[in-house]
């Protein structure tokens, strides 16, 4: 009697887009074919839509032509506000925040101040800022704006005071 675990088979199939020749196999050249076919449906797909909801709006707004009485909106282009972006905005400017601060050390019970540490996190959101400008939603774009004016301010505030409490520190030990 065989035992059934041995005479289970088991199927290879090949995935690779080359033959042994080098050239691309006939299936992977037609599933492309196909992806890059609905990729331009859904394309033209998008603008036939938009294009439609424009006129809508130019007539909604009493123009039948007349674009110039349209309020300006977001183009199909415009990028989708993320999530993921405004996390990562959050992640930076809470350890900025804490760095100048925000956050007290558990041992001590006074705050923690790092101020170069603070200036780091805050010139890493500038840089994300220069280095995302014209490829944001307009909401993600605010949200960075907001949050490093609010960040830069308070690092104004909180050096001054430090320089402040460094000099009278430095005056006392004088006398």
């Amino acid at each position: 009697m065989a035992d059934p675990k041995h005479e289970e088979t088991f199927k290879v199939i090949d995935r690779r887009p080359f033959t042994a020749e080098g050239e691309l196999r006939k299936d992977v050249v037609e599933a492309e074919e196909r992806r890059e076919t609905e990729v331009a449906e859904k394309i033209a797909a998008s603008k036939d839509a938009a294009a439609k909801s424009d006129a809508a709006r130019q007539i909604a707004a009493g123009g039948a032509g007349d674009a110039s009485v349209v309020a300006p909106t977001e183009s199909a282009d415009a990028p989708a506000s993320s999530s993921s972006f405004q996390m990562l905005i959050d992640f930076l400017a809470r350890n900025a925040a804490a760095m100048l601060g925000g956050m007290s050390d558990p041992r001590t019970g006074q705050p923690f101040l790092d101020i170069e540490g603070a200036r780091e996190m805050i010139d890493m959101l500038d840089v994300l800022r220069e280095k995302t400008r014209g490829n944001l939603a307009a909401e993600d774009d605010q949200l960075l704006l907001e949050v490093i004016g609010s960040l830069k301010l308070s690092f104004m505030e909180i050096s001054k005071a430090a320089a402040a409490a460094m000099a009278e520190k430095a005056r006392g030990k004088a006398k």
